[in-house]
């Protein structure tokens, strides 16, 4: 039987040196913004039973879920998603608490992703909730929080702004099954408009199809509002909220991001889960979001605890990549010095190396028989300094 005791399993990688730094740096960085403005972290469990996720709005496929068992035979998964675990948070643990509730974490997800994407199956997210907090104002704090979150790690990306309810009511106005209207937000999710033209090209042509066929157009920068007034006369969801997103973007335009801030009414992604505006960020040379969020009104309820709440998560891998491509992390220190002892003198260098490292210097300590040996392998390392102890003076 072959063993598989040597590589990782499919979807998995291990991570080395400056890979862990610039996953550290970018941590650090983003716990810092949400730390400032007020956000408190919270830990859930890597493990959660499956029902956590089997509420109708989870939108999280039953086959992408990893899952086992516990000891008293109940289904469990390996957490696939953060905003679900934290909403069962906020619904027990903190009922009682002032709201709003703001809550910020960093831990791995796990996917079991089938379709080959070259997607991890295990990675870590890092973002925030806002929860028990309805209104423009609680959009511009997270979503303000997002770029400054995205400005922490890098300066090159782009904020795209979209709408659930946009969709949801052009969809409503279809003659056709939820599952219909389904399959015709995957298609816009997915970009394949082919197939999105012959489901529309078998409907009776109307003003909302020829809407839905052209969301994916209403994209770029406040120009986009005047193209998709012409489709929300006379409706009175549509018009509410092109309104709200003309606020919105005025609002945001103020903090300076240029074309950088733009529109997408194509942004459709998992419409039965979000419930106001939606957002996405991308950065050069990588294809997928680094950060996507949204206002999800309905979720909580299916805990109980029915509130408004908002959020986002930053894919921490993606960005820690742009970091190691920028060339903003440093290598690897090399030891500044070299601690050998002679026989008998082993807690004397240990001594030696708190004091070094007080100091701020990295030091390693000589696991070498002889002194030759030591020097040679500080050679060989490049640390420049070899203290011997017990022997001759240091060198």
């Amino acid at each position: 039987m072959k063993k598989f005791n040597k590589i990782t399993p499919e979807g998995t990688k291990d991570i080395l040196f400056e890979e862990c730094l610039a996953q550290r740096t970018v941590s650090g960085r983003l716990a810092q913004v949400f730390r400032m403005r007020g956000y408190n972290e919270v830990i859930t469990p890597g493990l959660e039973y499956y029902d956590v996720f089997d509420a109708e709005d989870a939108a999280i496929p039953q086959y992408e879920m990893y899952k086992s068992t516990d000891n008293k035979g109940r289904l469990i998964v390996f957490r696939p998603d953060l905003t679900l675990p934290i909403a069962r948070l906020t619904a027990t643990r903190l009922q009682s608490v002032e709201k709003p509730i703001r809550l910020y974490y960093n831990q791995p997800v796990y996917r079991n992703r089938k379709d080959l994407s070259g997607r991890s199956d295990e990675s870590t997210q890092a973002g925030i909730e806002l929860l028990g907090a309805a209104g423009l104002r609680a959009d511009i704090e997270v979503i303000t929080a997002a770029v400054d979150a995205l400005s922490a790690c890098t300066e090159h990306f782009r904020l795209e702004l979209g709408n659930a309810r946009f969709f949801k009511a052009l969809a409503d106005e279809l003659p056709v099954s939820a599952d219909r209207k389904e399959d015709i937000r995957l298609t816009i999710e997915s970009k394949n408009y082919a197939a999105l033209g012959d489901m529309l090209d078998a409907l009776e042509p109307s003003l909302y199809t020829e809407a839905i066929r052209k969301l994916p157009r209403l994209f770029g920068g406040a120009e986009v509002f005047a193209e998709a007034e012409r489709f929300c006369a006379g409706h009175p969801v549509l018009s509410e909220t092109l309104n709200y997103m003309r606020t919105l973007y005025a609002a945001l335009s103020a903090l300076g991001l240029g074309d950088r801030l733009m529109v997408d009414f194509g942004l459709v992604q998992r419409n039965d889960y979000y419930t106001g505006v939606v957002f996405s960020a991308y950065v050069e040379n990588h294809g997928d979001a680094v950060l996507l969020g949204g206002r999800y009104d309905n979720l909580l309820k299916q805990f109980d605890a029915p509130m408004p709440a908002i959020g986002f998560a930053a894919d921490v891998d993606a960005l820690a990549a742009v970091l190691l491509d920028a060339g903003a992390i440093e290598a690897a220190p090399t030891p500044e010095v070299l601690v050998h002892a002679q026989h008998g003198f082993e807690i004397r260098a240990q001594m030696v190396i708190r004091e070094l490292t007080a100091q701020g210097k990295i030091c390693e300590s000589s696991v070498f028989e002889t002194a030759e040996a030591a020097r040679a392998y500080a050679k060989r390392r490049g640390i420049p300094q070899v203290i011997e102890l017990g022997g001759e003076a240091d060198v």
